[in-house]
């Protein structure tokens, strides 16, 4: 990893909801993507946004997406991860609503 490139985890809710709502095969698809070298994928416990199951969480930035499906995995770890641009229509609207409604 370059110094340069801060380390990165993409947290992947796994508690009951967003587990009823398809977060194991997200976990899966993110598990079996090609990640840049300074990405982590993490199953997390509850991130207390069960309302807009599944939720996932990028640390350190405090990027949240939310209402995911595996088919949306390859362009967040694309256009996201390795461009560092998110992925406007799929980010968590309570939480980033400068960034949606900018």
């Amino acid at each position: 990893m370059n110094s340069s490139q801060k380390q990165r985890t993409v947290l992947v809710c796994q508690n009951c909801t967003c587990l009823a709502r398809g977060a194991k095969a997200l976990l899966e698809a993110f598990q079996a993507a090609d990640l840049p070298d300074n990405v982590e994928v993490v199953a997390s416990d509850c991130l207390g946004q069960c309302n807009m199951a599944p939720n996932v969480r990028i640390i350190p930035e405090e990027t949240w997406y939310c209402r995911l499906s595996p088919e949306d995995i390859p362009r967040i770890v694309q256009q996201h991860l390795h461009e560092g641009k998110p992925v406007a229509e799929k980010l968590h609207p309570r939480i980033h609503s400068y960034y949606i409604f900018s």
